[in-house]
């Protein structure tokens, strides 16, 4: 029974073509499935990833057109990250992104990675962020999360040059997405928000197994815990991260537009998951039946501070109802939907998709 590393994350938006335009045109995505919420089947259901949205790679959306806004807070996601090779691909996505009218936060020395922050078209924040240096840059490779390690001076929001970091930026336009800017490594991170990072801690190290990479604080908010967890080495795609706030400061997060619905780890298969029900179930958490989603089964919990967390298998995957060369380009509906597809279409608005 181990946690491979991150499965997808789900959020909210308003508006599914200008989703897909983003998603595929400015960040260079490939939507991979094009359904419906199968628990509510008036409302799309949108896939991204890579060339056949290999787990760890997938950002999905549901289409609440009615929906008010979101807000991150105690029990939701503040951000997630994706992930790019080195930092020249950085500044280039700092120069694509602000030249097509994106505005950009960054590039910040964030010690184990380098980053820019941006918003998406309903608001949610997106980070792009560096392979490396990695996690060992302060701590020998056995000795990982094992003491706090506080972010370096020069790095903290008080000191930093906020005008040489908005002048940094690519020297060039960047009207392609060039090879060594692509995103299709999928997930760096995601970032949720706690109220005790160690009752965070027992969750995911101690229920769910994960390893605790770093202990550190949050660079633009050096009082406050930041903590890491991941798989084996802590490879980007396998990492959550919390921020740990007071509770009689933060709000509480408000489902909604631009704000995470849920995210999903990585399991083997759907034995291993089972064991993972009863495991969790033992530990006194309230844990979903397991559901069909056809490219995979789900199960569905909840952290201690009440953030949807799904346990979702590998297989089978999105080429399971669609050549791999056609992803996307269908709506496809589950075997019990079929019936209905006449009504379920005339609820939903065409998308125009990249030829």
């Amino acid at each position: 029974m181990t946690i491979l590393g991150l499965h997808h994350i789900t959020l909210v938006s308003s508006n599914a073509q200008r989703t897909v335009d983003f998603y595929t045109r400015i960040l260079g995505l490939r939507l991979v499935k094009k359904t419906v919420n199968f628990d509510d089947p008036s409302s799309y259901h949108l896939y991204f990833g890579d060339e056949t949205g290999r787990p760890g790679t997938a950002i999905t959306f549901f289409e609440w057109k009615n929906a008010p806004r979101g807000t991150w807070g105690m029990g939701g996601t503040h951000h997630f990250a994706l992930t790019v090779k080195d930092y020249d691909g950085l500044l280039k996505w700092k120069r694509r992104l602000n030249d097509l009218g994106t505005p950009v936060e960054g590039p910040l020395d964030r010690n184990y990675f380098k980053s820019i922050y941006l918003r998406d078209p309903d608001g949610a924040i997106v980070e792009i962020a560096t392979r490396g240096p990695g996690w060992t840059v302060d701590e020998a490779p056995d000795r990982l999360g094992m003491e706090q390690r506080d972010p370096p001076a020069e790095m903290q929001l008080a000191n930093r040059d906020k005008a040489a970091i908005d002048a940094t930026t690519w020297h060039d336009p960047v009207p392609e997405i060039t090879p060594d800017m692509a995103l299709v490594d999928g997930m760096h991170h995601i970032t949720a928000i706690g109220a005790n990072i160690e009752r965070s801690n027992e969750f995911y190290a101690g229920v769910l197994g994960m390893r605790l990479l770093k202990r550190t604080s949050n660079f633009d908010d050096p009082g406050s815990a930041h903590w890491y967890w991941g798989v084996g080495e802590g490879n980007p795609g396998t990492i959550i991260t919390y921020f740990e706030r007071d509770p009689a400061r933060t709000r509480k997060a408000q489902m909604g537009v631009g704000q995470t619905h849920h995210f999903a780890l990585a399991v083997a298969d759907q034995e291993t998951q089972l064991e993972w029900r009863e495991k969790l179930i033992h530990a006194g958490y309230s844990v979903s039946p397991v559901r069909d989603r056809v490219y995979f089964k789900s199960i569905y919990t909840s952290d201690p501070d009440g953030h949807i967390v799904e346990l979702a298998t590998l297989d089978p995957g999105f080429a399971v109802d669609e050549p791999v060369t056609e992803l996307g380009t269908h709506l496809m509906l589950p075997p019990w939907l079929e019936l209905s597809r006449s009504a379920i279409e005339s609820t939903l608005t065409p998308i125009q998709t990249l030829s």
